[in-house]
């Protein structure tokens, strides 16, 4: 919703080359409280004056010499690209009024002037356009936000995955199939997992314990299995995975983190 000063702050260009009609309406406006009014005979001067203002309302005469009201709006389109013209015109030609809504204009008020017309169709029209911008204000602070938190989010996975690439030889993600999805490290050959398959050399039983935990969607923590190498020395490894699931509460894959801990293993002998 708009505080009434909102409105009545707003910014009025005033548009008409006849100066008892500008004077009117400066009144009629000035009557009511509204504080920030410009005014204009020289049509030609409207475009430059809107380009450096950006007004919330242009109340605009249509027959004017040198350039009617109907050519200030086509040159007004060329500031305002989003569609929006802010622009009442005042006109006394009835058959001008659907030709200036089609041209873009969003209000008119007849002459002779009907001053509780004028003051009701101006409050009404700088309502709707201030809202208008709150709603675009609005929309832009709300796509910065997105696009900060989205990058906050980046940043974190960064780190993240920057932690865990220290604190351990490998790191996988699978997704619900199965596939690897991201990893660092020779996962493939140390999980047995994807193209790779289980080599030869791997304890199968333990090998078992952590392709069940995998399929079967459960997390474990400090998994050690082995396998023996091609020069009959035993490598020990230890791993920790959890299951991903979305928003929904669906299962969306595995990732875990694992290291070679031979050496260790070898000394608690």
């Amino acid at each position: 919703m708009l505080e009434a000063c909102e409105i009545l702050n707003a910014s009025v260009l005033i548009v008409d080359d006849l100066e008892a009609n500008v004077m009117l309406l400066e009144q009629v406006l000035r009557n009511v409280g509204y504080t920030n009014i410009t005014s204009t005979q020289d049509p030609r001067a409207v475009l430059e004056l809107h380009r450096a203002n950006r007004y919330d309302l242009i109340l605009l005469d249509l027959q004017m010499p040198d350039m009617d009201g109907f050519q200030v709006i086509e040159a007004l389109k060329e500031i305002e690209t989003d569609g929006y013209l802010p622009v009442l015109v005042i006109t006394a030609q009835p058959g001008h009024k659907l030709r200036a809504l089609k041209a873009g204009a969003k209000d008119f008020v007849s002459k002779p002037f009907d001053l509780v017309e004028v003051q009701t169709r101006i409050h009404n029209m700088l309502e709707v356009r201030l809202l208008y911008r709150k709603l675009a204000n609005h929309n832009k602070v709300l796509e910065q936000t997105v696009l900060e938190r989205t990058a906050e989010l980046r940043a974190s996975e960064a780190r993240f995955q920057r932690f865990t690439e220290l604190s351990s030889d490998w790191y996988w993600e699978q997704d619900a199939d199965g596939n690897l999805t991201q990893s660092s490290g020779p996962v493939r050959e140390m999980l047995g997992i994807g193209d790779a398959g289980v080599a030869e050399g791997w304890n199968p039983e333990q090998h078992a314990i952590l392709d069940d935990n995998i399929a079967n969607r459960q997390a474990f923590l400090d998994l050690i299995y082995s396998r023996t190498l091609a020069d009959g020395s035993i490598q020990y490894l230890q791993v920790s995975g959890e299951p991903m699931f979305d928003a929904s509460s669906r299962f969306t894959g595995f990732r875990g983190v694992g290291m070679d801990v031979t050496e260790r293993m070898e000394r608690a002998r």
